[in-house]
């Protein structure tokens, strides 16, 4: 019968793994921060549209106020809002769908300025004064 040697632990090594359990890593999983530079750089660049379920959110939040005027957290706003667009259909959808369409396209021609004076230079003599 063989018998395997337990390796024990010093009291140093128990130390280090102790350390290294509770020490989170040293790598970041996060995406770097732009510079100062970098965010002003794209101060002119067109905000994405919302998309339909947002602009479903925005009338039904009027309503849900109306109708429960004691309940003032988004969380539970958000949570009903959430449920009703599970259960609506999709033709109780199609006019929130119309106006995020509408909104996309607009998105998409202010982006396509956007791309056009970047490229003829047009953002980069305004860097210096973002203030």
């Amino acid at each position: 019968m063989k018998t395997r040697a337990k390796k024990v632990k010093t009291t140093a090594d128990a130390e280090t793994a102790m350390k290294s359990k509770r020490e989170p890593s040293k790598k970041s999983k996060s995406k770097p921060k732009p510079s100062s530079s970098a965010k002003h750089q794209h101060r002119h660049k067109p905000k994405k549209p919302p998309t339909a379920f947002f602009f479903f959110l925005e009338d039904f939040r009027k309503t849900y106020q109306q109708e429960n005027p004691a309940v003032k957290a988004m969380r539970d706003i958000g949570k009903a809002c959430g449920e009703k667009w599970k259960t609506m259909s999709f033709e109780e959808k199609v006019s929130y769908y119309d106006k995020a369409t509408e909104k996309r396209a607009e998105f998409e021609k202010a982006m396509a300025a956007y791309i056009k004076r970047e490229e003829s230079g047009e953002f980069s003599d305004e860097s210096d004064d973002f203030e």
